[in-house]
């Protein structure tokens, strides 16, 4: 169906879509939310249980339906890649390329801040993406809205800062300074000096435990609640000092690379390592998670970035190259940072195989210390020796937030009923483990039942049996006598039976005592009584 131009050639129109269209779409959308295909009820003859499964069956399909309505409603923005035509390449296509094909709100997301005299820098974000915390390694700290790209409160501590970390919310962050870290709110007031830490070269914070992890120069892990100030865990690693420690969000369990090669991995109440593997013929330089938890990424002074199932503990992928830094994307990305030059992996066949997506160097001399993905946003923060800098990334971030989860445009009061609602939430560090499905399933029971008194008398017998066949050495003139050797195979079998002759005895002698206790008078009547 068509209406014809001035030209004379016809032009098609696009017409709404029908109800028909709308209501087959939605079907489509159902099947992924159903529980598999319905249960047959007519084979039932319980009329009760068959009533209560077909309200159960409309209740699952009354819940598909409203799933798939809003997945089409609700969440109607996709995720979208770079896509070359013909014979072009992704990774050849400039950050000036697509700051022209962008709009204006993106394209604000595309600047370079140059503080030469403060850097390097290391930076980190909220939960939401809407705040970034920055720390430069010579004293300088701030806090910025990301939102209008306002500077919310900025000073100077005047001593070296490692690594700075945000809390629970944007109103407090935490700073690895020279001699200790400190956590300071919004407004730069310090708050708390935690001495016990000792010299911190990485944070890192588990918000669903609120827990502060650090380790410090001498290699000792340190666990510490923030809510009550309690310090949950102090733990030694053993394999000397490391500033490679990375955050699992899907299990809250922490790695660490060490510079024998080895990452190790571990909760708080565990004062060994879960898992302690060799990665890399030479020290960790780099270590990252993916979001889901099953796949890990490691680079090593060997030139090697490796890919590591979880689940199996094996390599899925080797490429060549040197990474000081790695991070994961919401999406799957994984961004790689080396001197001043970043590249971005994807993996775009599903298979698990990355392959070269975008490239970008920064301005020769430029050493880049840190690179992280902004949430919620395609964008990429790197922190480098001369400041810190953002470019865009298409596809890297989650197009659709949940307000409940991660709410970039979250008010003050919203942000406190948040608040209060995460710590009546909060999970205890024992729920922290590699594999978090296993919470709320049932430990099988590992007791033994006891053996019955022929399995006893079985067992008894195949000892003694075992005893008298055992052949006796040969003495020496004097002890090799008949006499001798029927009083050795009798030791012999009495040694067989003594273990199970024990067990017996004791197990009446628990009998006795427990008939032998006197019972109070208004139980006595309960007792059984003995036979005369």
């Amino acid at each position: 169906m068509g209406v014809e131009q001035a030209n004379g050639t016809p032009e098609e129109v696009v017409l709404p879509p029908t109800e028909q269209d709308v209501s087959d779409e939605l079907d489509v959308k159902m099947k992924k939310y159903l529980r598999g295909e319905g249960v047959n009820l007519e084979v039932l003859k319980d009329k009760k249980l068959k009533g209560q499964l077909v309200i159960r069956e409309e209740l699952y399909g009354k819940s598909a339906k409203a799933a798939a309505k809003a997945e089409k409603w609700l969440m109607p923005s996709e995720g979208g890649y770079l896509e070359a035509e013909g014979i072009e390449k992704t990774w050849r296509i400039k950050q000036e390329s697509i700051a022209r094909e962008v709009d204006i709100l993106s394209s604000k997301n595309q600047y370079d801040i140059v503080l030469p005299d403060l850097g390097p820098y290391t930076q980190d974000f909220t939960s939401s993406g809407r705040y970034m915390a920055v720390g430069g390694r010579k004293g300088h700290l701030a806090v910025i809205d990301m939102k209008n790209m306002g500077v919310i409160k900025d000073f100077q501590v005047r001593e070296t800062v490692r690594d700075v970390v945000f809390l629970h919310n944007e109103l407090f962050f935490a700073a690895a300074q020279k001699k200790y870290p400190y956590i300071y709110n919004r407004d730069g007031t310090e708050l708390h000096c935690l001495k016990e830490h000792g010299s911190v070269l990485k944070l890192q914070f588990l918000k669903n435990h609120f827990l502060l992890a650090s380790i410090n120069k001498s290699g000792q892990l340190h666990y510490q609640d923030v809510t009550m100030g309690e310090m949950v865990a102090n733990y030694r690693t053993g394999l000397g000092r490391t500033a490679v420690m990375q955050l699992n969000l899907f299990n809250g369990v922490l790695g660490l690379g060490h510079s024998g090669g080895i990452v190790t991995m571990w909760k708080p109440t565990s004062s060994a390592p879960l898992v302690k593997m060799l990665c890399h013929h030479g020290p960790i330089s780099a270590l990252g998670f993916h979001p889901n938890g099953h796949l890990m990424a490691t680079a090593g002074m060997d030139k090697k970035i490796k890919l590591w199932d979880l689940r199996k503990f094996e390599v899925l992928q080797t490429l060549p190259g040197h990474a000081k830094t790695l991070d994961f994307s919401q999406k799957g990305l994984l961004a790689t940072g080396t001197g001043s030059f970043v590249q971005i992996l994807g993996d775009f066949s599903g298979a698990r195989s990355y392959s070269r997506y975008m490239n970008h160097s920064m301005v020769k001399g430029y050493q880049i210390e840190k690179v992280l993905f902004r949430p919620y946003e395609d964008v990429l923060s790197i922190g480098h020796s001369m400041g810190w800098s953002s470019i865009l990334v298409p596809g890297s971030g989650e197009p659709n937030f949940d307000s409940w989860v991660a709410n970039p445009f979250e008010t003050s009061k919203q942000r406190r009923e948040k608040e209060v609602h995460s710590l009546l939430d909060k999970l205890p560090s024992e729920t922290i483990m590699l594999d978090p499905t296993k919470i709320g399933t049932v430990r099988q029971s590992r007791k033994r039942e006891k053996p019955t008194k022929e399995e006893r008398e079985a067992e008894m017998d195949a000892a003694v049996e075992a005893a008298k066949s055992n052949p006796l050495k040969k003495k020496t003139k004097g002890k090799n006598k008949p006499s001798k050797k029927v009083k050795k195979r009798e030791e012999m079998v009495a040694r067989a039976k003594k273990p199970f002759l024990e067990v017996e005895n004791f197990s009446r002698k628990r009998q006795k005592m427990s008939e032998e206790i006197e019972l109070p008078k208004s139980l006595q009547r309960f007792a059984r009584k003995k036979a005369t």
